[in-house]
């Protein structure tokens, strides 16, 4: 039984770092934020039903929310490589510094944050009890996004 149990160990840990090898952490982020989506429909689901307050047409107002955060974050992946292709191959650009990309890890980050929040309202919800310094700490980590967001973006302390 140890054996058997060591052998899935050690296959999970292979296939674990091949994937990592392969995505790097962008894809790890990648793969939180689709499983954080995922979650949360799941979670809203539940807590409307719980409410007695779950229709089809509200469930695929949830379904179109999740398509437009997701051609949100296709939109940051390609602004990180047209920044990387221009500075990359532009003459006049000649920086010291490589960019691995910024705008897609930020936005999938403060997506991901946005999702762990609206699973912990569902929670309360549905009658979970809901540590308010975990609230207090997800509005905190968001507002830190989107002050780095800020930044990147040129904007100082809100004002454009």
């Amino acid at each position: 039984m140890d054996k058997t149990i060591n052998n899935i160990k050690a296959a999970l840990a292979a296939l674990m770092g091949l994937l990592t090898g392969l995505w790097g952490w962008l894809g790890w982020l990648v793969m939180g934020w689709i499983c954080c989506m995922a979650l949360d429909y799941l979670t809203g689901s539940l807590a409307a039903a719980k409410e007695g307050d779950w229709s089809s047409g509200k469930a695929r107002e949830g379904i179109w929310h999740k398509g437009g955060m997701i051609v949100v974050v296709l939109v940051a992946a390609g602004a990180d490589l047209l920044i990387s292709l221009v500075l990359t191959n532009l003459p006049v650009l000649d920086l010291p510094i490589q960019y691995p990309g910024l705008v897609c890890p930020v936005v999938l980050v403060w997506y991901i944050v946005t999702e762990l929040g609206s699973m912990a309202e569902n929670a309360a919800t549905m009658g979970a009890p809901v540590p308010a310094w975990l609230v207090k700490l997800l509005a905190m980590s968001k507002n830190a996004v989107d002050s780095a967001g800020d930044k990147l973006g040129g904007e100082d302390g809100g004002n454009a």
